[in-house]
């Protein structure tokens, strides 16, 4: 497939980028270093046709191969040296977090970002060395930028509330819901310690909390009030990211908890309840580790060059196709 990409890209001049260059495994890395010295040579000899992958091509000068990679990550490999001698490195600095929100802030309407910016990297920062190290905890960028949308809309929403009360809505409703129960207390002494004398009022929830205490009963099950939390969190999350992970030990009520929340927001949408939030929701079931990588994502067939989607790809194109507006 890259000697595929690499032959169009020298015929037309064109500049390709690849994007974490070093997840392609080592064995394939070597040939990629053989396929790029190739087009270097040939670039460097100035010829206008050269040989490539056994078969003669015109080159086109202006073409242009970048690489992007973190390197020493997990599941990343270290670039070969063969193929480090074609590239020119250029090194990225860790960028000034605090600069990045405090421009975000403005932009979402927050009028004293400046303060508040300092305030929220700082926090951060006491929270990736103070709390347990756990492995889905993450206090980067990304983490950052989702929390600072999540501001922004919830300023806009209640544009009379308190600057400092909506920061802190938003730090609070996108990090507690994956802290482990140890570091809970942690998170709040470092917030009380960096917003002295700000109370922040319990979100109510009104409809959709009713509603899910119904579905609980309907289950045959207990209103257990952290039960009830933990659903309305897992609604908080999802309203941020469109990914999440839902872990515990078994019996801890983690299927419970979604098919809680999918009845509650069915229900809600079926009484027309004037807020988007509230949809129908299919749930699709597949289990990635019986399955190679390839029949989860879809993959070349090599004898055939042709394109298979995988399970996932179709679950995916399945819900593209379904138009119905309320799902």
């Amino acid at each position: 497939m890259l000697g595929k990409l690499f032959c169009g890209v020298v015929q037309q001049g064109a500049w390709t980028c690849m994007d974490e260059f070093n997840r392609i495994n080592i064995e394939v890395l070597s040939v990629v270093a053989r396929q790029i010295m190739d087009i270097r040579m040939a670039l460097m000899r100035g010829d206008s046709l050269f040989n490539f992958e056994e078969k003669e091509i015109s080159l086109n000068a202006s073409c242009g191969i970048f690489i992007t990679m973190n390197p020493s990550y997990a599941g990343r490999t270290e670039l070969p040296d063969n193929l480090k001698v074609h590239f020119r490195p250029v090194a990225m600095m860790i960028p000034d977090y605090e600069l990045i929100a405090e421009i975000m802030l403005f932009s979402e309407g927050f009028a004293h970002a400046k303060n508040m910016s300092k305030k929220m990297v700082k926090l951060y920062k006491l929270s990736s060395e103070q709390l347990s190290q756990q492995d889905h905890y993450d206090f980067g960028m990304r983490a950052l930028k989702s929390v600072l949308v999540t501001a922004g809309a919830l300023k806009r929403a209640e544009p009379g509330l308190n600057e400092e009360v909506v920061l802190l809505r938003a730090m609070r409703d996108s990090n507690v819901p994956k802290f482990v129960k140890a570091d809970l207390p942690l998170f709040h002494a470092l917030i009380t310690d960096l917003f002295p004398n700000l109370e922040v009022q319990p979100v109510n929830y009104g409809l959709l909390q009713l509603q899910i205490e119904q579905c609980i009963e309907k289950k045959g099950l207990i209103k257990v009030p952290s039960f009830i939390q933990k659903i309305l969190q897992l609604f908080e999350v999802l309203a941020i990211r469109f990914g999440a992970t839902i872990v515990g030990p078994t019996g801890a009520g983690k299927t419970a908890s979604y098919e809680i929340l999918r009845d509650a927001m069915t229900e809600l949408r079926a009484q027309n309840v004037a807020d988007d939030r509230f949809q129908k929701v299919n749930v699709e079931f597949l289990n990635p580790k019986a399955i190679t990588l390839g029949e989860l994502f879809g993959e070349v067939n090599p004898n055939t060059q042709d394109w298979h989607d995988g399970l996932a790809s179709k679950l995916i194109r399945k819900a593209a196709a379904d138009e119905s507006k309320d799902k």
